[in-house]
């Protein structure tokens, strides 16, 4: 018998994808699913592609899931401190899927939530859910902190080189575009068909709360201080982000060599001679790097494509669990997406 599991906030698009991921994993089970609206519907009516419809969703009681091993939320920004620390309290492993406890410090999250936290002394004291950089770290946590999609395609396209002072730390540009799903279930006027169809926008020019998650987890290994200029687009596709870093060369390591060395024993990260499309990794827990050296500008052009729900959230949260709970790091994964 595998590890009983419970997701709070089931009912959205990443709370989905977790009970889809989970239904085929080989040692999860799924024992409680927790939905705040939708609580005391059945499972079908709000997911109607899932197998398992009659389950119903109930509502999130952190008592009943002090018996798990643990639990994934998939809640809003600011709705998984509370259930999160009574679950971590009653000994329960947490993987949280929110904002709430990426950052590393009370002036860093205040800076990009215009808010005080409401435990800060819990910032810093989770683990940062990337795999690829962080994998002992996570796998002796009991409380996980799953990264954004963004800094999840950023950090992993970036981090090497920055390791490897290949890259100047300021002066970096990325330029990002996302499927909807990115924006979560919720209904907003921004976000329905005729507002997205036909059309690229840009959004959170400057003021995006994912560039200081994003600087956070690449001055980790730069071992200073880095800055990111971060403009996101909104596509009109459902799921799959891209992201395009431009940094500057600090000499002549090949960065493609330093990517691809970095990444030799990753099993979700691989390296394309060609720029990613995002349906190559839809459905997946891939992520695929291309890089593209400008001899003539002394820059560097790296590509990142991953599913933002999948890789970007709830695939990603089970390759921490997975970890967590002392299993293989791909079980219950996969690298194969869904194009067409």
């Amino acid at each position: 018998m595998g590890a009983i599991v419970g997701i709070a906030g089931a009912s959205g698009y990443a709370g989905g994808e977790l009970i889809r991921i989970v239904d085929a994993h080989p040692e999860l089970e799924a024992a409680r699913l927790a939905a705040h609206a939708r609580a005391g519907e059945p499972l079908g009516v709000v997911h109607p592609h899932l197998d398992g419809g009659d389950r119903r969703l109930e509502a999130l009681d952190t008592a009943a899931m002090a018996h798990l091993d643990l639990v994934f939320l998939a809640l809003p920004h600011g709705a998984s401190t509370e259930p999160a620390m009574e679950l971590v309290d009653a000994g329960v492993r947490v993987v949280d899927l929110g904002s709430d406890f990426r950052l590393d410090s009370a002036d860093r999250y205040a800076a990009a939530y215009g808010a005080e936290h409401r435990r800060p002394d819990q910032l810093g004291r989770w683990a940062y859910g990337l795999p690829e950089l962080l994998a002992d770290e996570i796998a002796v946590s009991d409380r996980v902190a799953a990264p954004g999609c963004y800094p999840t395609s950023v950090i992993l396209a970036l981090a090497p080189l920055l390791a490897a002072s290949a890259i100047e730390p300021s002066g970096i540009v990325v330029s990002s575009v996302s499927g909807v799903s990115g924006a979560g279930r919720a209904l907003r006027d921004d976000l329905l068909f005729g507002a997205v169809a036909e059309g690229v926008r840009a959004y959170g020019v400057l003021t995006h709360r994912h560039r200081p998650e994003m600087e956070q987890g690449l001055e980790v290994v730069a071992g200073g201080r880095v800055e990111i200029t971060f403009t996101p687009h909104l596509v009109p596709i459902q799921r799959g982000l891209l992201s395009t870093c431009h940094a500057t060369m600090t000499g002549s390591a090949d960065p493609a060599r330093l990517l691809e060395a970095a990444y030799a024993d990753a099993p979700f990260v691989t390296m394309s001679d060609e720029p990613p499309h995002t349906s190559w990794v839809a459905g997946s827990n891939r992520c695929i790097l291309s890089v593209h050296a400008d001899e003539r500008t002394g820059r560097v052009i790296v590509l990142s494509a991953i599913d933002n729900l999948v890789k970007g959230a709830a695939g990603q949260a089970v390759q921490c669990a997975n970890l967590m709970l002392g299993l293989e790091e791909t079980a219950g994964l996969t690298t194969t997406g869904w194009m067409p």
